[in-house]
């Protein structure tokens, strides 16, 4: 019985943030992925500044993460109502295929002392001395940083989120449009509302395009496919590939113990957006920290997390409450076009770990109200 420190079950963001932290504690580190890497992984490919700040504070040298791919500093945002925005971003985010980001984040935690070991993991079993993974290793904590399709999660006997906090989405590449060079484009739209698709440019001529919505409208993939077409005409997507994500309005109750979760297998997905990334480094860094306290890790956890998150979640969650309503997406969107302050506030709701401010609020209300007064 091999025996290690942590167990990080899961190679990519919120696995390598983990191993990262853990071995900054000098724990023995091994990181366990059913893929060999570099591999693909469905997602927007959109890195914010926020999470390549997360990953210097883990020693992490931010411009090789990113090397290669130009900075993309604009963000342009349309609602279902058709009113527009685009504007420059306080920070420029990157968009970097999680083929690339992923192999350089887990080689950074290898360069730092952790293991790699290709294994699909499927049974675990925690008592008061350690965790037993597959009967073959044996270790102090395990973190399940293994997507919104944990194994860890359903060990430890937790549901997948309902239909109406979990989301799926298409994802391809294409070219990139003429005019959308350094501009990560989000559209939304009134049909099958909740959705969105969106297009982000990689700078070597391709853009990432997808579209997502949840579960509980029906989504089937020609409903997804029709939606991508639809919002985003012209565009001709190669290597469709679907994936869900389980919103954090769905989040469990991270339990006491040696089995923490982190990421997507946390329902850490932003429910404006399904930004991921942010989230993902965030949270595998405060369970790397806490990994060490063994049977106390659980709770550790569990404080850190409501510590650095839960302002912003409460904020993110009530923001996707109100936004069921087009009309006061359609005045959100307003409000950001009018005031380069509120831009800033959505994008940091729905890009990093931002709080609906009064600022965004009160614009929101004023614009609504001048739209009420047109109809009237």
């Amino acid at each position: 019985m091999e025996r290690w420190d942590v167990v990080v079950v899961g190679g990519g963001p919120a696995g390598s943030a983990t191993a990262l932290a853990a071995r900054r504690t000098g724990a023995t580190v091994l990181v366990v992925d059913r893929a060999e890497f570099p591999r693909d992984k469905v997602c927007g490919d959109g890195v914010a500044p926020e999470a390549l700040d997360v990953l210097a504070a883990l020693g992490v040298d931010p411009a090789q993460l990113v090397a290669g791919y130009p900075a993309v500093p604009r963000l342009s945002l349309r609602s279902p109502g058709g009113a527009a925005v685009d504007r420059a971003t306080a920070r420029p985010s990157y968009v970097v295929p999680r083929e690339v980001l992923d192999g350089r984040l887990l080689a950074a935690a290898l360069d730092h002392g952790a293991r790699f070991r290709r294994h699909t993991v499927r049974e675990l079993r925690a008592d008061p001395d350690g965790v037993t993974v597959d009967g073959q290793l044996r270790a102090g904590v395990v973190v399940g940083a293994d997507g919104a399709e944990s194994v860890v999660r359903r060990a430890l006997g937790l549901r997948t989120n309902r239909p109406d906090r979990l989301a799926v989405a298409i994802r391809g590449y294409a070219a990139e449009p003429a005019g959308q060079a350094g501009t990560q484009l989000l559209v939304t739209t009134a049909q099958r509302w909740p959705a969105y698709a969106w297009s982000f440019p990689l700078g070597d001529g391709r853009v990432n395009v997808g579209y997502g919505e949840l579960v509980s409208g029906g989504a089937t993939r020609s409903a997804l496919v029709e939606g991508l077409q639809r919002l985003l005409p012209g565009v001709v997507p190669a290597r469709l590939r679907a994936h869900r994500l389980p919103l954090s309005t769905g989040r469990p109750r991270q339990p006491d113990g040696r089995v923490l979760l982190a990421g997507d297998a946390a329902s850490l997905v932003n429910p404006l957006t399904g930004e991921g990334i942010f989230y993902a480094v965030v949270s595998g860094a405060l369970a790397g920290a806490a990994a060490g306290t063994g049977p106390d890790a659980g709770a550790r956890y569990r404080a850190a997390l409501q510590r650095r998150l839960a302002a912003h979640l409460r904020s993110s969650s009530a923001a996707a409450s109100l936004s069921r309503w087009p009309r006061l997406m359609d005045a959100a969107v307003r409000a950001a076009a009018a005031d380069q302050r509120v831009f800033d506030d959505v994008v940091a709701l729905g890009l990093a770990d931002g709080r609906l401010t009064p600022r965004a609020l009160a614009g929101t209300v004023r614009r609504l109200a001048v739209a009420s007064g047109r109809r009237t």
